[in-house]
């Protein structure tokens, strides 16, 4: 077996929720896609993972059942969501094909604003999506959430990690954090502690 090099992850366990996932769920659907000791995993590998995913999040009720074409869409937006946050984070343009695949699923399901009251709370604004099946009205909740991110004022702190590897994004807590976990950030202070220790000792 191949010892990990400096500063590369030896653990294959699931990364701690990145800052800024618990309430941006584009920024959760983002990180299905990981590096896990040096190789790439994919939380929505099959249907049965997507609806899983689905299911967690709170997009989809349990008993709703994911057709392959819906597993793909997902798949598709979250490529796409991801290719935004690239394009705000190294402020560049994003491709027409990207805004298309995010605007195609804000567009089937489009919503409408209920107010609701009952005795037990308060009035409550609840967004319905108005004729849309629970697949799109998922979708279109999370594409929603993107834009909503990149528009308003989480857009300054949005991230790219630096750790070498790692490809997930994440919202600063404070200016000077780089990394999406403290996973990541031990890593690299282990990666420059070992290259600094081979200059002093060659």
């Amino acid at each position: 077996m191949n010892a990990a090099k400096p500063g590369q992850s030896r653990s294959t366990d699931p990364l701690p929720t990145a800052p800024g996932a618990e309430r941006h769920v584009a920024l959760a659907l983002v990180n299905t896609r990981t590096v896990r000791a040096g190789s790439e995993v994919d939380e929505l590998s099959d249907v049965h993972s997507a609806r899983a995913w689905l299911v967690a999040a709170d997009l989809l009720r349990p008993r709703t059942s994911l057709r392959r074409d819906d597993a793909v869409r997902l798949v598709a937006l979250r490529e796409s969501v991801r290719a935004l946050f690239a394009a705000l984070v190294d402020s560049e343009v994003p491709e027409p094909a990207v805004l298309a695949v995010l605007n195609g699923g804000l567009a089937a399901a489009p919503v409408a604003d209920e107010l609701r009251w009952d005795e037990a709370s308060r009035p409550t604004r609840v967004v319905r999506a108005l004729g849309a099946t629970p697949v799109e009205a998922a979708l279109a909740h999370v594409a929603r959430d993107c834009v909503d991110l990149l528009v308003g004022p989480d857009a300054a702190t949005l991230s790219a990690c630096g750790a070498p590897g790692c490809i997930r994004f994440y919202l600063r807590t404070h200016a000077a954090r780089q990394w999406c976990s403290t996973r990541c950030g031990d890593r690299v202070r282990a990666a420059r502690h070992y290259a600094r220790s081979r200059t002093r000792h060659p």
